[in-house]
């Protein structure tokens, strides 16, 4: 069966059921038809349902729809484990029945089985099939457009350097994170919400973790006043505190401790001591 869908692979899309066989459900996808198989159908499906699928290839390169959810859909950057070498390249488990196939061409090194590495998701321009590269940087774009200072992003630990961490933004850009505003443990391929503290005149993009301003100080104030009524009202931390002891206990930079407890104190809810913070609603 030849595709003649105008669906492509490796997105989610909203699909009608069409018509059922013993095997399964062909949804609408304008031609012949995409089966979803029985076992990932949801219960009392029925014709005319629309369903969200995840759309691929299966081995014989027909469409297969699936509800199961993959790590990454095409355009999308994920950490994934290798399950399988050939000499065409590597197979990693992105969470579907079928693997995820990276060529040799699109390797940075020899991939090993059991090996974790970080990959962009595409489509083959020959095969129409979904795979995945370990060339990033190539894919992603050298100037910042649409960006802006203070924007919230989306993160995902790409490599370090001198200066801290490479990071890949909203899946199109890179930025560093510097070791200063670093104050949790980073691995490689990890997801992380920040924003975006300065772009500079060459196009370089610093970045910070959380969200900016005042926005976060609301939220970060309610933490610590559940954390001094959860302490008799009183915690002895304040600005003269080790920068790794106000995260360790709080979860947050300095900084941001700072920021917070000064607002608090303006709206009178705190005082300072010399050894800490006081709820005033706690004061004898």
């Amino acid at each position: 069966m030849k595709n003649t869908s105008n669906i492509s692979a490796g997105q989610y899309h909203l699909l009608k059921v069409k018509r059922s066989t013993d095997f399964g459900f062909y949804l609408d996808d304008g031609g012949e038809g995409i089966l979803l198989p029985t076992r990932l159908a949801p219960r009392q499906v029925k014709i005319g349902d629309e369903i969200k699928v995840f759309v691929y290839h299966d081995s014989d390169n027909r469409h297969i729809a699936t509800t199961q959810q993959p790590k990454a859909i095409v355009g999308e950057i994920a950490l994934m484990k290798v399950v399988a070498v050939t000499n065409q390249g590597a197979f990693l488990d992105w969470g579907l029945m079928k693997d995820l196939f990276v060529p040799v061409s699109q390797q940075l090194g020899v991939m090993r089985k059991g090996g974790e590495y970080l990959v962009k998701l595409y489509l083959d321009e020959m095969t129409g099939r979904v795979a995945a590269t370990e060339k990033i940087e190539p894919q992603l774009n050298k100037e910042p457009i649409g960006l802006k200072e203070m924007d919230v992003v989306d993160l995902i630990a790409y490599r370090t350097s001198e200066l801290g961490w490479v990071m890949i933004i909203n899946n199109q850009y890179t930025g560093i994170l510097h070791a200063s505003d670093i104050f949790t443990p980073i691995e490689k391929g990890d997801h992380l919400r920040g924003y975006i503290k300065k772009i500079r005149p060459d196009n370089k993009i610093d970045l910070a973790l959380g969200v900016p301003g005042y926005a976060k100080v609301e939220g970060e104030a309610d933490k610590i006043i559940r954390l001094l009524e959860e302490n008799r009202g009183f915690l002895p931390y304040n600005d003269k505190s080790a920068p790794e002891a106000i995260y360790e206990f709080f979860g947050m930079s300095k900084k941001t401790f700072k920021m917070t407890t000064g607002h608090l104190y303006k709206q009178k809810k705190i005082q300072f001591t010399d050894t800490g913070i006081q709820l005033l609603d706690s004061v004898e």
